[in-house]
Formats: structure tokens, C-alpha cells, sequence
């Protein structure tokens, strides 16, 4: 069986065209995982230093968008000497299709990782169709 690596490296997130960004600070796009239950599609962001006071989560026009302000509590105002690990914003927007139920979207965050749950629509289950003898 194939080792599985995951890059783990921050990568700076590209802003859409249409978008600017006004902020001075370094945006990271957060990797991500998705997988599909029975009932829902799961979503699973690592977003390291976020909290659910810092972390964001909208809904306009069919597009979800996650985002977040990693600084340590431990830095806020204060002035930083020397730092090796890079702090900034999180931001990633995703297109919902109409299998997602958006009146049930349901969002946690623990240790850094942001937890979305996308409930399936009614229409979007499995359903079986019981076939007849003619």
C-alpha cells in the first residue's frame, strides 16, 4: 500500500479576481478534507490557531466561505521581537451545489480544525425504487 504525505506548509491564498484584499497581513488558504455519510457531506479545515471567536463562516449566493484570524492570544498587543512560524488570515470559499441542504449547515471548531457539516437536501438522498413484476 502507498504511503500517504500531506503537505503540510502554508500556502498564500489567491484573492478572486473580482476580489481585494485590504489588509496588510499574510491570507493562507487552509487545506482541507471532505467526505461524504449517509445524511452529509463533512468538511474538516486545518486553520491552526483559530478559535470560535476568531473564525467565520458565511453563506451569500450559493457560495460558502470560511474564514479566520490566527493570532495567538498570547501576542495580541503586544510587540513581537523574533517570530519563526508565520501568523495571518485564513480565508477559502466553496461553491455549494443543491444537494446541500443550506438551512442545516452546522459548524465546530476544535484545536485548530474547523468542522463543517453539510446536511444533504431531501431530494439529494438515496432513494431505492422497489421494482414490480408486470
Amino acid at each position: 500500500m502507498a504511503e500517504i504525505k500531506k503537505d503540510i506548509q502554508k500556502q498564500p491564498a489567491s484573492a478572486a479576481q473580482e476580489t481585494e484584499w485590504t489588509r496588510s497581513r499574510q491570507v493562507y488558504t487552509p487545506k482541507v478534507d471532505i467526505y461524504e455519510t449517509k445524511d452529509a457531506i463533512v468538511m474538516l479545515a486545518d486553520m491552526p490557531g483559530i478559535d470560535e471567536q476568531s473564525a467565520n463562516v458565511t453563506l451569500e449566493k450559493g457560495v460558502l466561505t470560511i474564514q479566520g484570524n490566527a493570532i495567538p492570544e498570547t501576542y495580541k498587543n503586544k510587540s513581537i521581537a523574533y517570530y519563526e512560524y508565520d501568523w495571518g488570515d485564513y480565508h477559502r470559499a466553496f461553491t455549494l451545489s443543491d444537494e446541500v441542504d443550506k438551512d442545516k449547515i452546522e459548524a465546530s471548531v476544535k484545536n485548530g480544525v474547523l468542522k463543517l457539516v453539510l446536511h444533504k437536501a431531501k431530494q439529494a438522498k438515496a432513494k431505492k425504487i422497489q421494482i414490480t413484476k408486470e
